[in-house]
């Protein structure tokens, strides 16, 4: 089975060589892995070498706040951050971190395995939440380094589980140890034999915190850049009801929403940002709205603000007070922990069965499941009329969660 699968490795490089050609991501992911060997940062060998493997942006956002913790208990620590996925490569400089060196992780063949960890010899290696590389975990244990999984998280219908899976659930006995975020992500590790697990939660809790923190804390000291500034004077002292990446299937509900309620204040970060998808936006909602482009320092009459750039929504969300969050009718649900850190109630579409967060918050009264525009109408103006009530739990269920990054260090190192 192993022969398979480094000969089905070896055809998905020819594969995403061949897209390459007319697929820009494709390109990429290509032009990134050329001649990683010779591209290989000096390594100070006084230093113990920690390796984080991240699929993309989401997943480091869950690998930072551990980052974070290991460099607080080890300050002379090296760190290493892999991406799988261009879209980690090309955004991760926006976040504030504590890696070394950032680079693509060589496709998985024995050979590349082989090499990266001769010349990078890691003390400890991550691999943050999915994506289990074959070579990388074998030739790991063969070099004996201790392998952690965190932030992971298990369902049934993975092929882990089924019959035909056990090349899979070999290569999951390589990991030392795994930190999963639910209990039935325990319940099936141990069904197939694993029993090194403990249940400690979703690492980006911490993360949001210390983001809503350290907005807190600039805030308190005066430091309010323009941007902060300018969606200060558009809400006019108002709060807002802030519209988290959508997709074009909410606004279809949301945007005759925002047309009734011109008493009320939005703020809009389409998930989409071309300039084609915002003119549409624009031409829906008419003079009700102005782009963030256009927003100057001065005071809007407009009821509808459409961030039209990257990076501004977690200060939207300092303004909010309730969070409509895209991606829920597609099953790929936007960060809700986001808005939560800052004691937003959630809503979103019926398909978030993959995010354990979701259900929390549902099953405690802090988030709505909307399936059509009649359910906003129902659900806003309830949630607004009890908002003085559910802040406050919203608030606590997030700060019952935090310290999960802390130990997973303390019980890893």
């Amino acid at each position: 089975m192993h022969f398979l699968y480094n000969r089905s490795i070896g055809f998905y490089g020819f594969i995403i060589r061949c897209f390459a050609v007319f697929n820009p991501k494709a390109k990429l992911w290509i032009e990134g892995r050329e001649k990683w060997r010779k591209n290989l940062p000096l390594i100070d060998k006084s230093r113990s070498l920690y390796w984080f493997h991240c699929a993309s942006l989401g997943e480091f956002d869950q690998g930072i706040p551990v980052m974070n913790a290991l460099k607080s208990k080890m300050p002379s620590a090296y760190i290493l951050v892999t991406f799988f996925s261009p879209s980690g490569m090309l955004h991760y400089h926006k976040r504030k971190h504590v890696a070394d060196h950032v680079m693509y992780l060589p496709l998985d063949t024995n050979s590349n395995a082989n090499y990266f960890l001769d010349y990078f010899k890691p003390e400890k290696i991550y691999f943050v939440k999915y994506e289990f590389w074959a070579n990388y975990l074998i030739q790991a244990n063969k070099r004996g380094i201790e392998v952690y999984s965190i932030s992971s998280i298990f369902r049934e219908n993975q092929f882990f589980f089924k019959w035909y899976g056990g090349f899979f659930r070999k290569i999951l006995s390589q990991i030392n140890h795994f930190f999963v975020q639910t209990e039935e992500s325990k319940k099936l590790l141990k069904s197939i034999g694993i029993n090194s697990v403990t249940v400690v939660g979703d690492t980006r809790f911490d993360q949001v915190v210390d983001v809503r923190n350290k907005m807190y804390e600039q805030v308190k000291k005066g430091l309010l850049d323009a941007d902060f500034i300018k969606i200060q004077n558009f809400l006019n002292g108002h709060k807002a009801i802030v519209i988290g990446s959508s997709w074009p299937v909410e606004e279809k509900l949301i945007l005759p929403f925002i047309l009734r309620n011109p008493n009320l204040k939005f703020i809009i970060a389409p998930h989409d940002i071309s300039e084609g998808h915002i003119n549409f936006i624009i031409n829906k909602l008419g003079n009700q709205c102005i782009r963030f482009t256009n927003l100057n320092e001065e005071l809007s009459s407009e009821n509808c603000l459409i961030l039209d750039t990257i990076g501004h929504l977690s200060k939207a969300y300092y303004f909010g007070e309730i969070a409509i969050i895209g991606g829920g009718f597609t099953g790929k649900l936007h960060n809700i922990l986001e808005p939560a850190s800052f004691g937003l109630p959630v809503l979103f579409g019926p398909k978030h069965n993959k995010f354990p967060e979701a259900d929390l918050f549902v099953n405690k009264g802090l988030a709505f499941e909307f399936h059509s525009a009649s359910d906003l109408e129902d659900i806003i103006p309830n949630v607004i009329l009890e908002i003085k009530t559910i802040k406050p739990k919203v608030d606590a269920t997030v700060n019952s969660f935090l310290g999960v990054s802390q130990q997973i260090i303390d019980l890893s190192t």
